[in-house]
């Protein structure tokens, strides 16, 4: 019986070293490529058949979502028409691992003619291909992970690791940042953990709950059970956060000799306590409240009073959490 761990095991060792020995090829040929696109005025046009272009339409769409605007072509559809979504402003990667694909050569000269920068993506350095290109990138494997030699895949995971290399490689001289990768991931949980800000979920207006510094202590409990966060702002006669007082703080004084209906929310609010501003992501404020170990927050303006609120739960209802 066929031990299918170990063959398993086999697969993951030498795809491993696959990609361990692509280090060399990070060499002035990669940083030229790199160059060619950074500087690229038009778009990058990733080009592949077969497994290698299954890669490129990742290789592409990882690109694309990086800041480095790119899309897929497929060579077959290229020379039906296809090629016309190519400029002279473009920059086109191709893929062969073989640097012989019948198809991707058969449209060389026409990207040549267009005018169109060629970055080469093969294992063969003295192929077609690579010769008939700007710049040529390496991805040659000592073993294919098939024991028959002929299924691409040492080769295919050693063109995807290249791809990555080259789209963050580009990310980080373009100082793309978090904010700019959200506008192209709006959608289900990155989205939201990506763009939406508190000013988007906090309470606000007459549900923000909010007492003076001269209000008693019963006169808090009462705003906290009607706004149901477990908290009150207290601001100053300016308007100002002075202080918080939360489900936390009552627990803390039950022992005290505290008269709810006569002693002052002043004498036993939280002083200085944290606070952000409505422009910050939802996602930061989450590591901030499990950071502080705190479960709300006050969203104050540029003056420092107070104009909303929010708590865990309101990060669970949208989705951040």
């Amino acid at each position: 019986m066929k031990n299918f761990k170990q063959l398993a095991k086999n697969v993951l060792k030498i795809e491993q070293q696959a990609v361990a020995e692509l280090e060399q090829y990070i060499d002035d040929s990669f940083e030229s490529a790199c160059q060619l696109m950074y500087h690229c005025k038009g778009r990058v046009i990733v080009i592949g058949m077969g497994k290698s272009g299954h890669i490129g339409g990742k290789i592409a769409a990882t690109m694309a979502s990086t800041g480095t605007p790119s899309f897929f072509v497929h060579p077959g559809e290229a020379s039906h028409g296809d090629l016309g979504m190519i400029t002279s402003d473009d920059v086109v990667l191709c893929i062969s691992n073989s640097g012989e694909t019948s198809e991707v050569l058969a449209i060389i000269p026409v990207i040549k003619r267009i005018g169109s920068k060629l970055i080469a993506m093969t294992g063969e350095p003295l192929s077609t291909l690579a010769k008939l290109s700007d710049t040529h990138v390496c991805i040659k494997v000592s073993q294919e992970a098939c024991p028959l030699g002929l299924a691409p895949t040492s080769s295919t995971t050693a063109t995807l690791v290249m791809g990555d290399a080259l789209a963050v490689a580009l990310l980080n001289a373009r100082g793309f940042t978090a904010d700019d990768f959200a506008l192209s991931h709006p959608g289900g949980s990155l989205g939201k953990r990506l763009l939406l800000r508190l000013g988007d979920i906090m309470h606000q207006d007459e549900r923000l709950p909010v007492v003076t510094d001269k209000a008693f202590i019963k006169d808090a409990l009462v705003e906290m059970s009607l706004k149901g966060l477990g908290m009150t702002a207290v601001t100053n006669q300016q308007g100002q956060l002075a202080g918080l007082f939360t489900d936390g703080d009552l627990r803390r004084i039950l022992d005290d000799k505290i008269d709810i209906h006569q002693d002052n929310i002043a004498s036993v609010m939280t002083m200085s306590p944290t606070t952000a501003h409505g422009d910050m992501l939802a996602a930061e404020a989450l590591k901030i409240m499990e950071d502080k170990k705190i479960n709300g927050l006050i969203i104050v303006d540029e003056n420092n009073k107070p104009v909303g609120a929010m708590n865990m739960h309101d990060l669970l209802k949208s989705g951040v959490l």
